[in-house]
């Protein structure tokens, strides 16, 4: 197993009275797509803007790529990007003029070349001259991806990256993702609700329940811990906190 890319360790974030992240502790190793799992309010995002030090946690450390997230994260943050079709880039400006911006926040060089090169393999030659605003949520979603590859990053996040897209631009989506975390050898943290992306991305899971870990393992593994030909139906069961011997006593009842 290669080198842990991603440490976390005893996390909590608690806001007020709620306690979004509790005592979370993962690594994930370095080439490797690793899917971040869980319901509504299990934590996900929140590990995420930790991540990227968009939140501050109330304890617990954070080593991305060598470098704690409290005190050295701007030692990471060129390294590592984050893509999600819930956060908005400026709707006033173009999808070339967006990707501009973001290719010199990242100190990136043929800045020209590498928006026609990511337009190219995203199908967004024909956006690029549009408004964000001006566009529907599946090429919103394409866009924010772009973004989130300029700078070749050898950590990769991504919530939900392939929402709002139709199934054969989705499809195209994911083989791209895997071509890129081949050829590159960058690691992925994938959050998805689609357990289909999941099954077929990631090559070990981490499954939150109310801020915490409650189960890790390869999708096969995880299918034959529970009984289930599915990780949808493994999903379910976590989400409502059974398992296979309770679902054979129900059905016996």
């Amino acid at each position: 197993m290669s080198e842990s890319v991603v440490t976390v360790a005893d996390l909590i974030k608690r806001f007020g009275a709620v306690t979004a992240v509790d005592g979370v502790s993962f690594s994930v190793p370095g080439g490797q797509t690793v899917g971040l799992l869980g319901g509504n309010g299990a934590g996900k995002t929140t590990t995420l803007g930790m991540m990227l030090g968009l939140i501050v946690p109330t304890s617990g450390t954070i080593t991305v790529l060598g470098h704690d997230m409290r005190r050295h994260r701007y030692r990471a943050l060129p390294r590592m990007n984050f893509s999600s079709p819930y956060v908005d880039v400026p709707h006033r400006l173009t999808v070339r003029e967006n990707l501009t911006v973001y290719c010199h926040l990242y100190g990136l060089r043929k800045i020209g070349a590498r928006i026609e090169a990511l337009a190219q393999d995203l199908d967004l030659g024909d956006l690029l001259g549009r408004s964000v605003g001006t566009l529907s949520a599946g090429q919103k979603t394409r866009v924010a991806l772009a973004k989130a590859l300029l700078n070749e990053p050898e950590l990769l996040l991504l919530d939900e990256p392939t929402a709002s897209l139709d199934p054969d631009t989705a499809d195209y989506v994911r083989s791209y993702l895997e071509t890129y975390q081949r050829t590159s050898g960058a690691t992925i943290l994938l959050a998805s609700h689609n357990m289909a992306e999941v099954e077929r991305l990631c090559a070990d899971v981490i499954m939150l329940k109310g801020g915490k870990v409650v189960d890790r393992g390869a999708p096969a593994s995880l299918l034959q811990r529970y009984g289930r030909t599915t990780l949808e139906q493994v999903f379910l069961d976590i989400a409502r906190s059974r398992n296979a011997e309770t679902d054979a006593d129900m059905a016996a009842s």
